[in-house]
């Protein structure tokens, strides 16, 4: 991938709707056969957070999970230059550091935000530890 796509937001390069729905369609299936079942956007942000806190699967808090997925946000939206992981704490947990505000959107157009983050996320990692 090209060194400007990785910091690139969805909205400088657009994709025609059919082919981001068509790249999210597969990802949606590969997620099904691996997991039994099809994730919503929390679950994978969920998993993504759990992936990059890189201590394999065990029982997390609600606490926990809302801060797994705040890594995962964090670590997503660092992709296209917004946040930038600072230092990993005494307990393995990374923290992130706002570089520039993600642009104001309306709920649809912050989905499809998300989602192009998540799709340009497992384009880079593969998430074999999933």
């Amino acid at each position: 991938m090209s060194e400007d796509l990785n910091h690139a937001a969805p909205a400088e390069h657009p994709e025609a709707e059919a082919d981001f729905d068509a790249r999210w369609e597969t990802l949606m299936v590969e997620m099904q056969e691996r997991f039994g079942k099809r994730p919503d956007l929390n679950a994978l942000l969920l998993l993504i957070g759990i992936q990059e806190l890189n201590q394999g699967l065990t029982t997390f808090t609600k606490e926990q999970k809302q801060d797994l997925m705040h890594i995962a946000t964090c670590r997503l939206f660092s992709l296209s230059g917004h946040y930038e992981q600072t230092h990993v704490d005494e307990d393995g947990w990374p923290h992130y550091k706002l570089l520039r505000p993600v642009p104001f959107a309306n709920l649809k157009e912050q989905e499809r935000m998300l989602k192009w983050h998540i799709l340009e996320y497992f384009a880079l990692d593969p998430g074999d530890d999933l």
